[in-house]
C-alpha cells in the first residue's frame, strides 16, 4: 500500500515536499517514483529512484525537483522547488513490481492534489 500526503497549495517559485509511505511491499531491485497527472492529459512519470538511490527525471522537473527514499523506514519523498503553475497536478507514488522478465509500475497511490498558483 502507498500513501502519499504532503500536497497542498504553493505560490510559484515555493516549494512543497511530498511523501510517500510504503507499506507492504517487498524491495528488490526495482525502482520507486513519482508520476503527476493534469486532468484530461495522460499521466507523466517525473521521477524514479532505484536501490542504490540513483535518480531519472523528466526534463520538465529536472533541476527542480529531488526523489529521496528511507528504505529503512519505508518511505520516499519528493522535493519540489522553484514551482511554477504548470505543476499543477495530482501526484502519485508508485512501485515497480518484479515480475520473471521485467519491473512493472503496478503499485499505485491514491494521489495528492498539489496547485501552484
Amino acid at each position: 500500500q502507498l500513501v502519499e500526503s504532503g500536497g497542498g497549495m504553493a505560490e510559484a517559485g515555493g516549494s512543497l515536499s511530498l511523501s510517500c509511505s510504503v507499506s507492504g511491499y517487498r524491495y528488490t531491485s526495482c525502482r520507486l517514483g513519482w508520476y503527476r497527472q493534469v486532468a484530461g492529459q495522460e499521466r507523466e512519470k517525473i521521477a524514479e529512484i532505484s536501490a542504490d538511490d540513483t535518480a531519472l527525471y523528466s526534463d520538465s522537473v529536472k533541476g527542480r525537483f529531488t526523489v529521496t527514499q528511507d528504505r529503512s523506514k519505508n518511505m520516499l519523498f519528493l522535493q519540489m522547488n522553484n514551482l511554477t503553475p504548470d505543476d499543477t497536478a495530482v501526484y502519485y507514488c508508485a512501485a515497480q513490481r518484479r515480475t520473471p522478465i521485467r519491473c512493472a509500475w503496478d503499485y499505485w497511490g491514491q494521489g495528492t492534489q498539489v496547485t501552484v498558483s
